[in-house]
């Protein structure tokens, strides 16, 4: 159910006066971040235990023992948030610096939701290969590795070949995080509607990260008839002008091999979800299915506002915060991360992200309305309950090597 630090903190935030600029900028100057001892260092004894000579020899027992490095150092509870800046929340390419306020806040949420350490990092390029060749050269210093805000579609290779590379957790979260939170949030509204996975007709608008990774779960869940649309259209195997990724999505989706636009995608759907940063005319809307399903989820724009979503949905959803059903990514990856590195596993598998998923839906029980289908974003239970989940995942996957 709710809980009462959930319910509180809602009241707060409705009560609370606005956001100015001057708060804004006065929260972020001098950084959001800063290391803490976790050992006192008062005395010359501190100091030879520590320092010289005492670390001396927890270097040679790593050194004989590798794995002593997970345990010894902050590595086993360390995060690598790495961007290049070039896919930046709804800013596009804003370029290293200027992401740096983004990736500290990251690490700021796995702090505080999850209690892992996270360091941000901005490269400055847009090569695949020198990120790459950049994220496994420092791969010793970090437990796990979260790829964020990297364009697509070069993101797919970039975690592709660091998930080669590496034998520890690396997830690109703009994919994955908000695709475990859908999975989750449609879990639930499927609830609300009494409509079962498999005879879903799905409606995704944008092929870019997200649309791919939300595309693979829920076929993954047991959706067969997914339609996915980009800027020129319903993606088919008829297009000419596809890339690589989205002729892989052509050859996966749209079972009734049907061709044009929303306007045609929308007719008979079940659910919508929107990942593209665009707009969906009213009109279409009213094509959908009865008892309909809206995640329109662009930031801070959505594709359509709930009020209009309302009049043809029974379950509408977003990504912001002064809305009902927040679809928000901290509910997925601070659990996941934790649960991965607690569990010392070497990757963050498919059915790692299907366990979160569960985890988070079964978080809303007999207090499920349409309003209230996951829980929201400052949910104390929430990254325990993926953690433990993500855990429970690997041991059975047998990726995990605690």
């Amino acid at each position: 159910m709710t809980t009462t630090t959930e319910t509180a903190a809602q009241a707060a935030q409705a009560s609370a006066p606005a956001i100015t600029d001057g708060e804004i900028f006065a929260a972020h100057e001098g950084g959001k971040l800063s290391a803490e001892l976790t050992r006192p260092l008062e005395t010359q004894r501190d100091l030879s235990i520590a320092y010289t000579p005492g670390v001396a020899k927890v270097c040679t027992a790593i050194k004989d023992e590798p794995e002593m490095a997970r345990t010894h150092t902050w590595t086993g509870r360390l995060v690598a948030v790495i961007s290049d800046g070039s896919a930046v929340l709804g800013l596009g390419d804003i370029g290293p610096k200027a992401s740096l306020p983004v990736m500290e806040g990251k690490c700021a949420l796995f702090k505080s939701f999850s209690g892992l350490n996270a360091i941000p990092i901005v490269l400055d390029t847009n090569d695949t290969d020198e990120i790459v060749e950049t994220i496994v050269r420092m791969a010793p210093t970090f437990g796990a590795v979260n790829l964020e805000d990297i364009s697509a579609p070069r993101c797919f290779e970039i975690e592709d070949r660091v998930k080669a590379a590496l034998d520890i957790p690396v997830m690109h979260d703009d994919q994955h995080g908000t695709a475990v939170v859908v999975l989750a949030a449609l879990t639930n509204a499927l609830r609300v509607v009494d409509k079962p996975f498999e005879s879903l007709r799905v409606v995704v608008s944008g092929a870019g990260a997200a649309g791919v990774a939300v595309v693979k779960i829920l076929r993954d869940a047991g959706v067969d008839d997914v339609v996915v649309l980009d800027s020129k259209g319903i993606v088919e195997a008829g297009r000419s002008d596809l890339t690589e990724t989205k002729q892989a999505l052509a050859a996966e989706t749209n079972p009734r091999a049907i061709s044009g636009g929303i306007d045609t995608a929308l007719n008979g759907a079940d659910a919508f979800i929107g990942v593209s940063g665009g707009t969906i005319d009213e009109a279409h809307l009213s094509q959908m299915a009865d008892d309909a399903i809206i995640f329109a989820l662009s930031n801070p724009n959505p594709e359509v506002l709930p009020d209009i979503a309302a009049k043809y949905a029974t379950v509408v959803a977003t990504g912001r915060s002064d809305f009902p059903n927040q679809i928000n990514n901290v509910l997925a990856f601070p659990g996941i991360f934790r649960g991965a590195l607690d569990v010392g596993a070497t990757d963050i598998t498919d059915a790692m992200k299907l366990a979160a998923a569960r985890a988070i839906a079964d978080l809303v029980g007999d207090d499920l309305r349409p309003d209230y289908i996951v829980p929201g974003a400052m949910d104390e239970r929430v990254a325990p309950a993926v953690a433990a989940a993500v855990e429970a995942a690997a041991d059975a996957e047998g990726v995990a090597r605690r």
